[in-house]
């Protein structure tokens, strides 16, 4: 819904941590021979015969323009002396928690935006302190002592903002946005930085003269949104440093899935298919229990190299039974090029698309 007068909250005391090139870091600390060399992870190239994607990376290995995302190839051409490293995300998973923990100290409001970053609401909190940037401190001092590790911390007062603070100086940095300060910082802000905006809609917002946050909050947030729907008038509201969303301990359930490891890999495709069936029953046990119907069906697969391949299909019925996912499921492996050499450790069913809610226009 949009609506004016524009409203902004900014009681809030929000701080966004995100772990400084986390899996990376990770290896580093319990490999310290790795100290001060642009480590990779992800399988080396020479071994796959050019196969995989970097997960994440040093940042020694970030200075030869390697980056997440880019092939395990492409990454080696740029820096043949980089060390690829398969990685263990059961480790990281297993520290991801040992940092929540921490954040536990002083709140629990908590809402994880991935493995390696989450935002904390510390409005109030459970040592008392009237200071967010003293709460960011602590936590980054008790990240580095206990568990070796830095990371980065973003405070203001909405999670936009905190967002862009913890980007604002990596590693270990610490950056505060005011809520007088945050139309300035906003102004000089490239469109490309504001998280939310891919790669797709940057040339799009360039086309009509948006180049940064100043030209964004000079916009008529009506034309906005009926060039880019809801999405154009989030834009309007963020660059005037309005984002009213909290942070949740509990998010609104947008997707139902199930994602087995297998400790023996698989390799053949027909043993991958019978394990497609088990998981999909167990998602159409969940799906049922919610009393949700979707029409979106993801498979995600991941090799031994930890190289993960996830796709999606829409179908045109919304669904629930396990016949009906699993043949989903057998339909979308059938149409990846899936190699048989590598085995797969990880195999995951997802179920979403259980409805959108038209966004209306209120200018009262």
């Amino acid at each position: 819904m949009l609506t004016f007068p524009l409203i902004n909250d900014t009681s809030r005391k929000i701080i966004h941590i995100d772990m400084d090139a986390f899996f990376a870091s990770v290896e580093v600390r319990d490999n310290p021979s790795l100290k001060g060399k642009p480590v990779v992870i992800a399988r080396n190239p020479l071994q796959t015969g050019g196969r995989g994607v970097v997960s994440t990376c040093s940042y020694e290995a970030r200075a030869f323009g390697i980056h997440s995302a880019m092939s395990a190839k492409e990454a080696y051409d740029l820096c043949p002396q980089a060390i690829f490293i398969s990685g263990n995300y059961e480790k990281y998973t297993k520290v991801s928690k040992q940092v929540r923990e921490i954040f536990k100290r002083y709140t629990d409001n908590i809402e994880a935006a991935s493995i390696d970053e989450a935002y904390l609401d510390v409005t109030e909190n459970k040592i008392g302190a009237q200071s967010a940037i003293k709460i960011a401190k602590l936590i980054q001092h008790d990240i580095f002592v206990e568990l070796g590790l830095t990371c980065s911390a973003g405070v203001s007062y909405n999670k936009f903002l905190a967002k862009i603070a913890s980007d604002y100086e990596k590693p270990h940095g610490l950056t505060l946005i005011m809520p007088d300060e945050a139309l300035e910082f906003l102004a000089k802000l490239p469109v490309e930085k504001f998280h939310g905006v891919g790669k797709a809609t940057v040339p799009k917002l360039h086309a009509l003269g948006f180049f940064t946050g100043g030209d964004l909050q000079k916009a008529d947030p009506v034309d906005l949104a009926e060039r880019f729907g809801i999405y154009g008038w989030e834009l309007f509201q963020k660059a005037n440093g309005i984002h009213n969303s909290k942070v949740k301990n509990h998010r609104e359930r947008k997707s139902v899935g199930k994602e087995l490891t297998y400790g023996k890999l698989l390799y053949l495709p027909d043993d991958i298919k019978a394990e497609l069936i088990k998981i999909s029953k167990q998602v159409s046990e969940s799906l049922k229990r919610h009393q949700l119907k979707g029409n979106i069906i993801i498979l995600k697969l991941r090799y031994s190299d930890f190289t993960t391949l996830t796709k999606r299909k829409s179908m045109v019925e919304n669904l629930d039974s396990p016949e009906d996912i699993a043949e989903a499921a057998r339909q979308i492996f059938e149409e990846i090029d899936y190699d048989e050499s590598l085995g797969v450790r990880l195999l995951g069913v997802t179920v979403s698309g259980f409805g959108v809610q038209k966004a209306t226009l209120d200018m009262q």
